[in-house]
């Protein structure tokens, strides 16, 4: 049986729908803007589904129109993004000292990582992925030395902002 273009499509974002949820849980600033933004992305990719030519692999490719399509949904809207990584903290009641210390620092982390431009939350997001800086230069067209002064320009100033929060300044 010969797939249609709609389906094979349809199952492609269905096999990696999970990027498009973390796209969107980073820049999206509530659910309603969550699920708008997850509608705009799949749009955009069917829009651009017939110049995939395959020569990277299609997962690749959906960072790359998931993200350009969230930073300039953001930049359209101009607004300052305020975010939120409930998925991340752990919801069950810590129940010793160490847990109850790693669970804040994980929130510090990410209250630190929503002050971040959006190239920086991109870098982040696919470095917290295990890409390589090969996959990431290929996803956000930023070369691989770019990328790395950037990664640590982005690390350095993580630990800044989780310093500037612990003391409060």
């Amino acid at each position: 049986m010969i797939e249609t273009a709609e389906q094979e499509f349809l199952q492609l974002v269905n096999q990696n729908q999970g990027i498009i949820r973390k796209v969107c849980h980073l820049y999206g600033r509530n659910d309603a803007d969550k699920d708008d933004l997850y509608q705009e992305i799949v749009i955009q990719l069917w829009k651009s589904f017939d110049s995939f030519r395959g020569e990277a692999k299609f997962s690749t490719w959906m960072y790359r129109i998931a993200l350009n399509t969230a930073i300039s949904n953001l930049r359209k809207q101009s607004r300052k993004v305020a975010l939120s990584f409930p998925e991340f903290i752990p919801t069950e009641q810590a129940d010793t000292d160490e847990e109850k210390l790693k669970e804040e620092k994980l929130k510090e982390m990410y209250a630190a990582i929503s002050r971040l431009t959006e190239v920086e939350k991109a870098i982040v997001m696919l470095f917290l992925e295990d890409k390589s800086y090969d996959e990431m230069e290929e996803i956000l067209g930023i070369s691989s030395g770019t990328l790395r002064v950037k990664m640590n320009r982005i690390k350095e100033k993580l630990r800044t902002l989780t310093k500037a929060q612990a003391y409060g300044t």
